[in-house]
């Protein structure tokens, strides 16, 4: 089965590409040669991954998927959330995400966050969500060189080491993108799209 995901973000598609069953081939946006930037101007993780999808699907009639994930700090009253990419402003910048970010916790004691994906497939016409979620806290400054975003400063509950400091397979082994991921491949499991 041949399944776009509407991204071009290639750490993304090297973190699914590990994970998906054999028999599904997974495309990329610039593989099926669309090279436009869909506009994320959704509300909610949720929206913003049905306009991805749909937008995908609009133009190439094939079973797609789409992501957004977000980082929700509890004490930040769930920011940035949706607005995680860019959460600095222009130019995006993991960077300057993560300086504003350490900058807004400066002295805050409630370090609880969780980073959540949500997933939206569109198969045979219907649109399905599958959401995962992966509870921790926010460190007082950055750790470890390896992932993306604001892995450097997530450190998941039961573990000692940030995201940033796992090898991308145990950090797929836990990660809200693999749960979400999971959810999607037990269910193409079930169903030929």
């Amino acid at each position: 089965m041949r399944l776009v995901f509407a991204t071009h973000n290639q750490h993304k598609v090297a973190e699914l590409a590990a994970l998906l069953p054999s028999g599904i081939e997974l495309i990329s946006l610039d593989e099926a040669g669309i090279t436009d930037e869909i506009a994320e101007d959704g509300a909610t993780l949720e929206d913003n991954a049905l306009i991805k999808a749909r937008y995908v699907h609009k133009r190439l009639g094939l079973p797609c998927f789409a992501d957004d994930t977000g980082l929700e700090v509890e004490a930040l009253g769930g920011d940035p959330g949706v607005r995680s990419a860019r959460y600095a402003g222009e130019p995006v910048s993991h960077e300057r995400n993560i300086d504003k970010l350490l900058s807004h916790m400066q002295g805050v004691t409630n370090r609880q966050a969780r980073f959540r994906t949500v997933i939206a497939l569109i198969c045979r016409g219907q649109e399905y969500l599958f959401e995962g979620i992966v509870e921790g806290t926010i460190t007082t400054a950055r750790q470890g060189s390896e992932g993306f975003g604001y892995d450097p400063v997530f450190l998941p509950n039961g573990f000692n080491r940030t995201f940033a400091q796992m090898s991308l397979e145990q950090k797929n082994s836990i990660s809200h993108r693999g749960r979400a991921v999971d959810k999607l491949i037990a269910f193409l499991k079930n169903i030929n799209c």
